[in-house]
């Protein structure tokens, strides 16, 4: 792994059951930068979850914990982020936001962020 990716966890939950608390957690453990956006306020180690869709500044991954139908709403927002990719968790497999992607220079992923910490790929 090299260098720090500030990474957008979208569809972030403080549910310690949840796949997104689990990847916000295994982020900070591999000191990347998370900013973490959900429908809810919360905590998760020391990332706050905002429900605000605040623009942010080089931004390298958003990890998407959304089922494609709740991510509709955030396709600007994502865009606007201008990252180098999107990981499409599974389940939230999206051809239309891959192909949005890709026309905006943005490299779609399938993939889990989980496993891709684990194994080194992030």
């Amino acid at each position: 792994m090299t260098g720090k990716k500030k990474t957008v966890v979208l569809g972030a939950s403080g549910n310690p059951a949840r796949y997104s608390y689990l990847a916000i957690n295994r982020l900070r453990a591999y000191d990347h930068p998370v900013v973490a956006v959900g429908k809810r306020v919360a905590k998760v180690a020391d990332v706050p979850i905002s429900t605000d869709h605040s623009p942010e500044q080089d931004v390298d991954t958003v990890t998407l914990y959304l089922n494609p139908k709740n991510q509709v709403e955030y396709y600007d927002y994502i865009l606007n982020l201008h990252p180098k990719r999107i990981i499409f968790n599974p389940g939230t497999e999206n051809e239309e936001l891959m192909r949005k992607a890709r026309e905006n220079n943005i490299q779609p992923v399938i993939g889990c962020t989980l496993v891709m910490l684990t194994t080194g790929q992030f």
